[in-house]
């Protein structure tokens, strides 16, 4: 049976369609955070993009957010490496961080697979949220809070 895509392909070789197919929904990444502009402290609120549709972890206005949300990143294999932000269980963390084959990669790293929670392991979308590593439960729409309050919705990482 030959291996999937994602142990053998480096990032910056993947099809579009591999490439996205490798978000786990969790919505981690949509998480307003700020920067301390003194300390370059990063701080994380509890608070998502008003477009994410908490409940299933999506975006409402994918294919248009970097225009609505300027500071929305659209990731790319080149970035990714750079985004010391991503969680831990982001799949695209994960694999740039143990693809030997990645820009400056030293070539003596272990290979990462995906979690068996991922859908791409286990075939389960709703996998992630029943691991409780999604957001959902967890946050509240930006469009609720107002930007001045954010400081309110500081949590610890």
């Amino acid at each position: 049976m030959p291996l999937p895509f994602w142990k053998t392909k480096p990032l910056n070789e993947m099809t579009p369609e591999e490439w996205e197919s490798l978000c786990d929904g969790c919505a981690r990444c949509c998480l307003i955070k700020f920067q301390d502009e003194d300390t370059g402290h990063l701080y994380h609120t509890n608070v998502v993009c008003e477009y994410l549709e908490i409940h299933h972890c999506r975006c409402t206005r994918y294919a248009d957010r970097s225009v609505l949300v300027p500071t929305c990143l659209t990731l790319t294999p080149q970035m990714i490496g750079l985004l010391s932000w991503m969680p831990d269980t982001c799949a695209y963390r994960m694999l740039a961080e143990g693809n030997p084959t990645r820009k400056g990669g030293s070539g003596t790293q272990k290979s990462r697979d995906l979690p068996l929670w991922h859908h791409l392991v286990c075939g389960d979308k709703n996998a992630v949220h029943k691991a409780g590593i999604s957001v959902r439960g967890k946050v509240v729409s930006g469009k609720d809070v107002d930007e001045d309050d954010l400081p309110d919705y500081v949590v610890d990482e």
